[in-house]
């Protein structure tokens, strides 16, 4: 059995002039022991739109639609174009 490392991430807010210091200080580590994932910069906008789409899901305003119900709505779409 391979012994799988089990990788932790967290996220690090720091000032600009520092960003040198704190990539020159995490660079002392291996790949193996750290990976530097650059932030999506669409992070923060994405998790506004995810979090407002929850919040509508919750209300319960938003209107949920089964596999199957997809399937008719699809099918009666696509038989009104077929002519």
């Amino acid at each position: 059995m391979e012994n799988e490392s089990i990788m932790e991430a967290i996220r690090l807010e720091f000032q600009p002039e520092i960003r040198e210091k704190v990539l020159k200080l995490l660079s002392e580590f291996s790949p193996s022991e750290l990976t530097i994932i650059e932030e999506d910069s669409d992070f923060e906008n994405d998790k506004k739109k995810v979090h407002a789409a929850y919040a509508k899901l919750k209300s319960g305003n938003e209107k949920l639609y089964s596999i199957d119900e997809v399937d008719s709505i699809l099918d009666n779409t696509f038989s009104e174009y077929d002519n």
